[in-house]
C-alpha cells in the first residue's frame, strides 16, 4: 500500500504541498500528469498521490 493520507487538498494546499504558485500548478498539472480529482465542481488532489508522483520524479 503507498504511503501518506487520503485526504483530499484543495488547489491552494495541494501547491503548497508541491512548493510550487498556485498559477502553476493551474497551468500544469495535466500535463505532469499530476493526478486530481473533481468533486463537483471543485478540484481536489490525494496527498498520497502528490507524494507517489514526486516520488517518480528524477532530475536529468
Amino acid at each position: 500500500m503507498r504511503g501518506g493520507s487520503n485526504q483530499l487538498l484543495t488547489p491552494g494546499q495541494a501547491a503548497a504541498f508541491l512548493a510550487v504558485p498556485l498559477s502553476t500548478l493551474y497551468s500544469n498539472w495535466r500535463r505532469w500528469g499530476v493526478p486530481a480529482y473533481r468533486v463537483g465542481k471543485h478540484l481536489r488532489f490525494r496527498e498520497r498521490d502528490l507524494e507517489a508522483w514526486l516520488s517518480r520524479q528524477v532530475v536529468r
